[in-house]
């Protein structure tokens, strides 16, 4: 039987993920040492690979075929746009893509005025206001904290992760319109779905009941 193997995004995701697999009897005792170097982390007895990357690079493992199935992000499989199957919706890691700005910019959102827009997520800003909004809009890519953008004047609004809004409001900002609701989801390779679909449709099944019970 070959490995099947699955890429997590670091952090939170990674860590409540593991957690259900516990649930499920698959554990990974390697994967909880905090002072590890290892890269991948093997579960012998069900041929299970799992290794930890940055959430950006998720998709593209799965899409080349480097991992069977991916957790990760709904922000960031719209963002990165690769060619795989979205099959789970975990429901956790809730939040909303947003765009926000001064309460000022409302105006300028609903005169579909020339704007400025500051994100980590140019792709995802473009879909919204050209695609779906057909707004014409300058879309400036920043890394780090984007609420910077409005407040000296870079951009009129910002498009971004918005948990629990006390940032904006610390920074004057709000919620000026909503994109998507995002939470982590489950991703699976084309070609991995075909090959292993009795595998893969046993784990997402007790994966599902699980997530049933706590919900």
């Amino acid at each position: 039987m070959r490995y099947l193997t699955f890429a997590l995004a670091k952090g939170r995701l990674a860590k409540k993920t593991l957690e259900y697999f516990e649930k499920m009897g698959i554990t990974c005792e390697e994967a909880k040492d905090p002072n590890t170097r290892k890269l991948i982390f093997t579960n012998e007895k069900y041929k299970i690979k799992f290794f930890l990357a940055k959430a950006s690079d998720v998709p593209t493992y799965v899409e080349y075929g480097a991992a069977d199935i991916g957790v990760v992000g709904k922000d960031t499989i719209l963002e990165e746009g690769r060619n795989l199957y979205e099959v789970m919706d975990l429901g956790f890691g809730k939040c909303r893509m947003c765009v926000c700005g001064p309460e000022s910019a409302k105006e300028l959102l609903s005169k579909n005025e020339i704007i400025r827009v500051a994100s980590k997520y140019p792709n995802i800003a473009k879909d919204y206001f050209i695609t779906k909004k057909n707004q014409t809009v300058e879309i400036i890519k920043l890394n780090g904290s984007v609420e910077l953008a409005p407040l000296v004047d870079l951009a009129e609004v910002i498009v971004d992760i918005v948990e629990t809004g006390s940032t904006l409001k610390e920074n004057g900002l709000e919620v000026l319109e909503e994109i998507c609701p995002l939470s982590a989801r489950v991703v699976v390779n084309q070609v991995s779905l075909r090959m292993e679909h009795e595998r893969i449709l046993n784990i997402l099944d007790q994966l599902n009941d699980l997530i049933q019970k706590e919900s």
